[in-house]
């Protein structure tokens, strides 16, 4: 048992997955704050849900990426490259994951569970096997990755059909909100995984993954990854600018954004796999740190 817990953790990415779980229910509680109600079974619902559709979504990438992992050192000790568990094992465990997960999220908004399908269509079956095609596999990658916000804040809706209903909330901030939060989060994500690549590069190469802007450690791609951490300074005012970021939320996302452009341009002077790295842990901190602290610096428009 203690090993098929262990494999199961590493078949669904559990960190990764917590960490977009986390993301979805602090867009929840910021919709479910907008109208005034929370309500913590539905949230307990969502975050049961988008543990299994984002562990769905990982576990058709291994299946998918099986015979790569076995290429890597970073994911050589996977359950499938090691065949310590099957392929059809991973098959049944991330379909069930997916539909019951779906069905979950359904419950609550048929919006939100139908993003949540396109999020695993997107991610297992688009962006996975353009990893080994083209650079562009991080732009079409960072849609789903992006995805999270805008999931669990219309779960925080009750479900009217393909929308949601809606009383104490303006359709300017039902629009508004979530598509800001998907916004930086899909911003993030470019400085984020571009430093991934960086650092893991010679790794990446033995699978043929193309993730890297020109798909190598050169200028262009460091000046990419300086530019995409410039933009979080002005991504991170976007809540302000519309009305819902409080002033600790934006010096938060000010200073973030400075650490941010800061390690990019020291990489950018020195393009080492130490520089990238605080790029990399930069983006760790970055997004669940002002994420939280939004949620707690709110402002509700009406």
């Amino acid at each position: 048992m203690k090993q098929f817990i262990s494999d199961f953790n590493k078949l669904v990415k559990l960190r990764l997955t917590l960490t977009v779980v986390f993301s979805a229910s602090i867009a929840f509680l910021i919709g479910a704050k907008q109208q005034e109600n929370v309500i913590w079974l539905n949230w307990l619902i969502l975050t049961i849900g988008g543990f299994l559709v984002t562990g769905s979504a990982n576990g058709f990438n291994e299946i998918i990426e099986k015979d790569l992992d076995r290429l890597m050192k970073r994911t050589a000790d996977r359950p499938l490259p090691t065949g310590r568990m099957t392929t059809g094992q991973a098959l049944v465990l991330s379909l069930f994951m997916g539909l019951f997960g779906t069905l979950l999220l359904v419950r609550l908004n048929f919006l939100a569970g139908l993003l949540s399908v396109f999020s695993i269509i997107l991610y297992a079956f688009v962006y996975t096997p353009l990893k080994q095609k083209s650079p562009i596999a991080v732009f079409v990658g960072a849609f789903p990755g992006a995805l999270p916000p805008l999931i669990g804040y219309y779960a925080a809706f009750k479900s009217a059909g393909f929308g949601f209903e809606y009383t104490a909330v303006s359709e300017a901030a039902i629009v508004i909100t979530p598509w800001v939060l998907f916004l930086i989060q899909f911003f993030w994500q470019f400085p984020h995984f571009w430093a991934i690549a960086w650092v893991a590069d010679d790794d990446y190469k033995n699978a043929g993954f193309r993730l890297l802007p020109t798909t190598k450690k050169d200028s262009i791609s460091a000046w990419m990854i300086f530019i995409s951490a410039l933009i979080m300074v002005p991504a991170g005012f976007l809540p302000w600018y519309y009305g819902f970021g409080g002033t600790l939320f934006t010096i938060a996302s000010l200073v973030g954004g400075l650490v941010f452009t800061y390690y990019g341009f020291q990489h950018l002077r020195h393009k080492t796999d130490e520089t990238a790295r605080k790029v990399m842990f930069t983006s760790f901190l970055y997004l669940p740190l002002t994420q939280l602290i939004l949620l707690f610096d709110f402002i509700p428009f009406k």
